[in-house]
């Protein structure tokens, strides 16, 4: 995946996405996961996903390695209620999430990258 970062970015998650930051919110509780769950509400977008696939809308909430993730890296994967989501924690900080098949994300996401 390949990240941009914005003149517009970062930008708190919950000024421009405050129904998926509560929705995530839920999902992470419903699941036991409290410590990322309150996270949630203190992230930023850093930089936005250019893959270019139409089902795309994912994020940077921190800086991107220069490799791999690392020994800490792993993948949490929220139940939704539509669409998918999957968090990649490294250090039990949530640094990515990945959001696929979400219209409502990806047109607010737009607006961020020129």
């Amino acid at each position: 995946m390949v990240g941009v970062i914005s003149p517009r970015l970062p930008v708190p998650l919950i000024d421009v996405l405050p129904d998926f930051v509560g929705e995530l919110d839920r999902a992470l509780r419903a699941d036991d996961a409290d410590d990322l769950a309150d996270q949630v509400r203190g992230l930023s977008i850093t930089a936005v996903c250019r893959c270019g696939d139409h089902f795309c809308s994912s994020f940077y909430t921190g800086p991107r390695p220069d490799g791999p993730w690392g020994q800490t890296h792993r993948n949490v994967v929220p139940e939704v209620a539509f669409g998918m989501i999957v968090l990649d924690v490294v250090d039990d900080k949530i640094r990515y999430v990945e959001v696929l098949d979400r219209a409502d994300v990806k047109s607010i996401i737009a607006t961020l990258i020129d």
